[in-house]
Formats: C-alpha cells, structure tokens, sequence
C-alpha cells in the first residue's frame, strides 16, 4: 500500500489534507472538493493545527471516513492507513474512526459550510466534483446544527419533510425550500451551504432563489413542480436524530487491555471519576464515554504489536458491547491526548504544561496589572478573569425581603453567608461604557432569596436594555477580578456582623480565615470556631468578648501576614495579639474548645492541563444536548445559538441576539453540564452569561482572533436571502433548461435524472389531470405535458423523435408528446406554426398533424 503518494508537506499553509481510497491506494482529492464524500468509498483526513509550529505539543489528527455503501472489508480496518501515514508524518497524532451521519464533532469542524453526502462512488479521484457543470438536476436534503449535512436524496416529492431544508439544484439556479417548521438557525445555515456549492461548484454564477412560504414564491414552486411533479398530499414529519443527551455521556468506564497467554482480556478498572494515574505507560486502555465515543489510549512503553491493534481491538469492544456500527473511536498515544479525553478526567498534568496559563490565585503577582494591556491583550484578560484592574465604580444591593436594598459603601466589602447580593461594576474599555453584574449567592442563602436575586438581575437588566454581563457567584468560588473589586477587604460573615440576621446575639467567640497575599486575591471568611479549622499554611482571627488573636501558622508567607494585618481592622475594634503557631496562650485553645488536630500543609490544587471547549446548546426536543465545537472562532457564533464556553475554572454561557427567548434556561443548562461532568466539577465554578455585542474581555480572550465590528457588518439571513436576485425574468428560460437536461445517467451514480416539462400557458378544453407536471407521486408514469407552452430554443434533435417507435426514443422521453422535446426552430420548420399556435388548437387537429407528421 503506497500511503506516502501525495503525502503532504506539513509545512505549507494548509491545515487540511484529504485522500480517497482507490484499490488500496491513497489518492488525493482536490481542494476544491473537500467536504464532498461518496458513500461507496472511505476517505483518510489529515488535519495538522496552524498553532502546530509555535506549540509543539499540539497533536495531528488522523481520520478514516467511512460511506455507509463502502465495502466490508474497507469499513473494518482503518489501521492499516493510517499507522502507515502516522508513522510517515511522525509527532504527535490522534487517529479517529468516522462513519457517514455520525462523525464526531472534530471531524465536522474542519467543514464550516457543511459536508455533502454524494450518492454512489467515484471513477476517478481527479473527477471529485467538476466545477462550472450546469447540466444538473440533483435534491439535498440539508439537517444538522452547528456544522449542517447534505445528503442527496431522491428527486421526489416524496423525499420532503416539513422540518428539514432542502436544495433543488438545476445547475444554473438552486432552489432553497424550507420546511415550514424549520428553525430559523437551519434556514440561516442552509442558505450558508447553499452559497458555498454556488461558489465552488458554479463560480457564483448560479442563481440562488428561497422558497420560506409556498404561497407567496408560487413562480419558484411552478419551477420544483416542472421537475418534482405535483405534490399530493401533506407533507411528513422528520425522523428526528438519535443524540446522546449529557447525563448518558457522564457514564464513564475505563477498562484496562492485557495479553494472558493467547488471551485478549478486558478488565474495568475504575468509573467516574477517573484519575491520570489510573494510565500506566506499559499497558493500553479502552475507555468507555457511555457508548457514546470509545477511546484507546496506548502506553508509550506498551508494545508495538498492542498498538497496531488499536482499531481492531475498540470494534470488538463495540461488538461485544452491543454498540451501534458506527460509534466514534478515538486511539491516541501517551502525550498526544485529545482535549475531550483529558476532560473526562478529574485532573491533568500535561508534560508541556503552557506557561501563560496564570489563572490561579497568587499568580497576579507574577504580572504587572496594566489596565490598558488588559483591553489590548483579552487574552491575557482570560487567563487572569480580570476584565480590568477592578478601578471602575461598584454599586452592591443586598436582597431583602425579595427586593433589593442599596448596601453602604461603607460596608461594601461585608457580605453575609445567609444572603444575597447584586454586585454591578462599571469600567470603560476602548472608550465604551461596560457593565459585570455579579450575582453572589451565600451558602446558607434560602431557595426564595437565591429566586429573588435572580428576578432583581434581571429587572437591572432590562434597565441597562441588556447590556450587563451576569457572573453567578457562589460564597467561597468568587473570581479573581470580584475579590479584586473590594482590594482584600472581602469579609464575608456567617450572619451579620455583630448581630445575626433574626436579631440574637452574635456569639462570643468567632473564628475567621484570612487567605491571599494581596489586595488582588484576599478574602476572608467566618468559620466554625474551633480548633480544626486551623491551618498551618494559613492565617486566623480569633475574636473573644475581650481579645483578639492574629493567629500566623508555620507556613504562611510574609506577605500572607502582612495582607492579613490590613483586613483585621475591618473586623476586630478591640485589643490584638499576635500569636505564632506553637506559641499559644491557654486563652487561645479555651476560647476554642480546646485543642483538636488540625491541617498541617496548604490544600493541594488540581494541576490542570485543559484546553477551553466551545458546544452549542440544545433542548429543542427535551433534554439538554452540548454539541462540540472543534477548533472554534468567533465565526461558531451567530445569533441563533446559545453556545457554552468551558474555560474550566469558569463556564460562559453566550446567547445569540435571536437566542434571548433561553436566557432563563441558560444559566440551569450550566448548571447541569456541571452537575452531569464526568469529572466531578464543582457545583460552585462561577458562570457567566454574555450577551451578543456585549463579550466582555475574559470570554474573548479564549478566541484567536475576534473581531468587534463583526455583528454590525454581518448580514441577517432575511437580508441575505432580500439580496439574492428574485425569481428568473421567465419560466421558460429555466424549462429550457429543464428540457436540454440529458438523460445520460451519472457515471457511477446509479441514478437518472428525471425529465419534466413544464407549460407558461394551458387551453381551456385540456382537463387538470392533462396539465400535471411530471409523474404523479406514488406512481412510476411518464410525465404529461401541458398542450401550450414556449419551451425554449433548445432540444433534442427531430432525427432521435421523429418516427421512432417508443422503445427506441431516448430515456424520459413521453412518447404520446414526442413533439415537445423539438426545439423552437424545428418545430416552426416541420409544423409549420409555433408552439403556442398548435397548443392552441383543437385536441383532435393536434393528433392529426402529429399523425401526418412522424410525432404520434
């Protein structure tokens, strides 16, 4: 097998190379005609990330496509392939398993318009699609979300649904019609399609017509009737897609893969969470993500006859589980993990952990807060989750009694563990007023406050006319840039200090946790007092009715002490004593019970290597649905969508301008992808809601490139489709087309194009049934053609209809109107009359001169 023929040189400018698999040969497909895939045949995909060269870690991916009418032996063994062109490539690569109708959503990245599922094989690779061909009649049926299919289907009425998109592509015009349950995201993203084949396949040339509402596009429809037939009937309703919801791809196993004697054996190892050290390097693995994907991770010590058997070991996983043909595989080698798989993981350390990552807490430290590099580089912005240097003003209500009451500034940085608190802060950025209303959510807050707080953000809402940005804060998770707000005077109580809420005594003896080391990241909380609350890497204030203790443990920093100095004023009015651990008086263990063991080193952090993910968010047909986006841009976002951005340490949930009828659910389908993660996340990670226009620098700073004035200078689809040219001058230029159509098949397709006539005008003594257009549906009959009409100058040759038995006439033609298919001068010159004169005339005279003539 020749798989280094048309291997490509990784250093040029494209990131995608395709090949299709011709008598075991690996042939490449022009670019022109990517995204186009024949089902007879299977497809390897190589995709090499621009960011390859500037970070080295960054794995290729490898994938092989399977048609769903490929031969058996080509669906079975990708391995051969592409362990071939790995190994030809070198570095880095994940290989993936594709079968038509079900690729992963890596796969379906790499296509923005779209992919076309073309009918039948191919007989040259070099034929893959021909540009500037006109000579078409084809339907494509258009389903799908974020990235759309077209599958080419049959040229009936029948093939209709009333949900789904479809093209009818005559070559010189393509007839977009659409479902009238169709959303108006699969409209939009059809018409995207629709453009695209236009473009590659036409030059722009061809003709773009939307059929939204029959009623009032009745010449687009006299046009799909001239090639469809009339429709009887209503119109069905679409199957609808089979799709894991979240909770079915939380179901994790990981199974470990080992040789005993002459033995395969599979053996579950763990199931969620699952940690790293689970992998060891000298053995493979198969994970499970509940049927939904099946990943095989390989050692890098494990052995080559291990590897080479991969593909084949996860389709008899598939098999034995009893998993649908064409679930997605994944096989990846040690160091070369996809961010999906890492996710699945409770924690990742990558060997090549990126360095710009500074999102913890004390890594403010290591960066010079600049306001104005902050705003240029949203990048940075995203790392830290600081929108800017917290210096704008800040406004804080507390909820009571369902409403919101105005906090005193004062006493801005007190918060209280039984309440709510809407947090609105106002900075500038390139000139532009912006607003992050924060939503903060005490732990002993009651379900009726939490439900009022949310209502009293929204009222704010609607008075900026929706333009805050909404960060839902749980007590204890608060980000960076909220403890920024308030300079490491963030104090929050476990009732109201100095008296509770219901009006009792606050208690004698408190016991605070002072944690940070700069006005940047401090924040200090009441907690149970008593010894094992304690520290040793921390800082505590013991309050007593007469002292108060500034407890340093052993391993707390200086600056720790220092920053903890400034807080204690906010709560202790009385004397203060500072006390090293070790070196306690008795006051201080009786004022809390008595001594008790208590930590001894700082809480390890989860060292995570995970790269930020983009879905789109559905729940159109129950529950929630998170489709991946791989390799996103800003151009993954439109305004239909409502997407989900997991930045790990916070979750952005982005509502499109036409999406705001989800904004309610927006922040519970957070919750829920929280709740349902396979790695066990946090319940408190903050989400943040943004709206369209209003991207606030910490969410687009997870994209490349993004671009300010892009929903100002994007077209709507209503503008798109007001901007097309209209319907053609006449019909007859398309019938004429429609005629000329040749009745040849398609090399390869096993199929033919029907040939339909179509008439501008009918005589009033020719019955309804005498006028259909084309083969009446349920019915395999010949189409009758209406007894007047211009069809145009063009035609078959009057040698190839003129006395010829039926038999002997070229496929499609009807032979009880032979003279139809006459172009306009040979009728003229053998009838004598044009074709409006003689469709003009009695039944009875038409039969006779078709007689006398050779046409009857």
């Amino acid at each position: 097998m020749d798989t280094r023929r048309g291997l490509p040189d990784i250093e040029s400018h494209r990131d995608l190379h395709i090949w299709i698999i011709e008598n075991l040969q690996m042939v490449p497909v022009p670019e022109p005609a990517y995204g186009n895939f024949f089902e007879k045949h299977c497809y390897v995909v190589l995709h090499v990330p621009q960011s390859l060269k500037a970070t080295p870690g960054v794995p290729k991916d490898l994938h092989y496509w399977v048609g769903k009418m490929a031969a058996p032996g080509a669906q079975g063994a990708p391995g051969s392939f592409l362990q071939h062109l790995k190994e030809a490539l070198g570095g880095a690569t994940v290989q993936h398993r594709e079968v038509q109708g079900h690729e992963s959503a890596c796969f379906r990245s790499y296509f923005r318009s779209g992919i076309i599922y073309r009918k039948g094989g191919l007989a040259s690779a070099l034929k893959h699609v021909e540009t500037n061909v006109y000579n078409i009649q084809r339907l494509l049926r258009i389903r799908g979300g974020k990235h759309v299919s077209a599958t080419e289907v049959e040229l009936s009425w029948h093939s209709f649904n009333n949900s789904d998109v479809f093209l009818l592509d005559l070559g010189r015009m393509m007839i977009q019609w659409n479902g009238p349950k169709a959303s108006a995201a699969r409209k939009a993203r059809g018409l995207f399609l629709t453009h695209s084949l236009r473009d590659r396949e036409r030059g722009g040339r061809a003709q773009v017509s939307v059929v939204d509402d029959e009623a009032e596009a009745t010449d687009l429809m006299e046009i799909m009737e001239a090639v469809l037939g009339r429709r009887v009937g209503s119109l069905h309703a679409a199957m609808p897609s089979k799709r894991m919801n979240q909770l079915q791809k939380a179901n994790v196993h990981l199974y470990q893969v080992c040789q005993k004697s002459k033995d395969l054996v599979v053996q579950e190892l763990s199931t969620c969470p699952l940690t790293q050290d689970l992998l060891q390097e000298e053995n493979c693995y198969i994970l499970d993500q509940g049927g939904f994907k099946i990943y095989v991770w390989q050692g890098r010590r494990a052995s080559l006859q291990e590897r080479g058997a991969a593909f084949r070991r996860a389709l008899n996983f598939i098999q034995a589980k009893g998993y649908p043909s064409y679930t997605s595989v994944e096989v990846m080698d040690d160091g070369a993990e996809s961010a999906g798989f890492k996710q699945l993981f409770r924690s990742w350390s990558g060997q090549q952990r990126k360095n710009k990552n500074l999102s913890g807490m004390g890594k403010l430290l290591q960066v010079k807060l600049d306001v104005g590099k902050l705003h240029s580089q949203p990048e940075l912005a995203a790392q830290l989750r600081m929108v800017d240097d917290a210096s704008g003003s800040v406004q804080i209500w507390c909820i009571q009694d369902s409403h919101r009451q105005p906090v005193d500034p004062k006493r801005h940085g007190q918060l209280c563990a039984d309440s709510c608190y809407l947090v609105l802060y106002t900075y500038r950025r390139m000139g532009f007023v912006q607003h992050v209303l924060y939503l903060w959510q005490g732990l002993q807050a009651t379900a009726h406050e939490i439900s009022a707080l949310r209502g009293n953000a929204e009222e704010l809402d609607l008075w900026y006319r929706g333009a805050l940005v909404q960060e839902h804060v749980t007590m204890g998770s608060e980000p960076p840039h909220f403890l920024a707000i308030f300079q490491g005077q963030l104090v929050i109580f476990q009732g109201h200090p100095r008296h509770s809420r219901k009006g009792q005594p606050a208690p004698a003896v408190s016991l605070f946790h002072i944690q940070g080391t700069d006005s940047y990241n401090t924040r200090t909380m009441e907690v149970p007092a008593r010894a094992s609350a304690l520290n040793s890497s921390d800082v505590f204030l013991l309050v007593t009715a007469n002292l108060c203790y500034l407890w340093f443990g052993k391993g707390c920093s200086g600056d720790q002490r220092e920053m903890a100095r400034t807080v204690v004023t906010i709560i202790c009015r009385e004397d203060m004593e500072i006390v090293l651990e070790g070196q306690e008086p008795p006051n201080f263990w009786e004022a809390l019970g008595g001594r008790a063991p208590y930590r001894s080193n700082k809480r390890p952090e989860d060292v995570c290597d995970f790269q930020p993910r983009l879905f789109e968010c559905s729940c159109q047909a129950g529950p929630l649905v998170l489709t991946e986006v791989v390799f996103f841009s800003q151009e993954d976002l439109d305004k239909y969508d409502v997407m989900l951005l997991d930045a790990w340490q916070e979750i952005f949930l982005w509502l499109g301008a036409a999406a705001s009828e989800w904004k309610q659910e927006a922040v519970a389908w957070g919750q829920e992808y929280l709740k349902t993660h396979p790695a066990g996340r946090s319940l408190a990670t903050p989400i943040v809601l943004v709206k369209q226009g209003h991207e606030p620098p910490t969410f687009i700073g997870w994209f490349c490139t993004w671009d300010p004035y892009k929903w100002s200078n994007t077209q709507s689809y209503e503008e798109v489709v007001a901007g097309d040219p209209g319907a053609v001058s006449t019909i007859s230029e398309i019938t004429a087309e429609i005629v000329n159509f040749r009745l040849s098949r398609w090399p390869g397709n096993d199929r033919a194009g029907p040939l339909a006539l179509r008439a501008l005008k009918s005589s009033e003594d020719i019955s309804e049934s005498e006028l259909e257009l084309g083969p009446r549906a349920g019915t395999g009959s010949r189409s009758t053609v209406s007894s007047a009409s211009t069809l145009g100058s063009g035609g078959l040759p009057r040698e190839q209809l003129r006395h010829q038995a039926a038999e002997d006439l070229p496929e499609g033609v009807d032979p009880a109107h032979k003279e139809a298919y006459l172009s306009d001068s040979d009728f003229q010159d053998i009838f004598g009359k044009s074709k409006e004169e003689f469709y003009s005339m009695a039944k009875w005279r038409q039969q006779q001169e078709k007689q006398q003539l050779g046409f009857f």
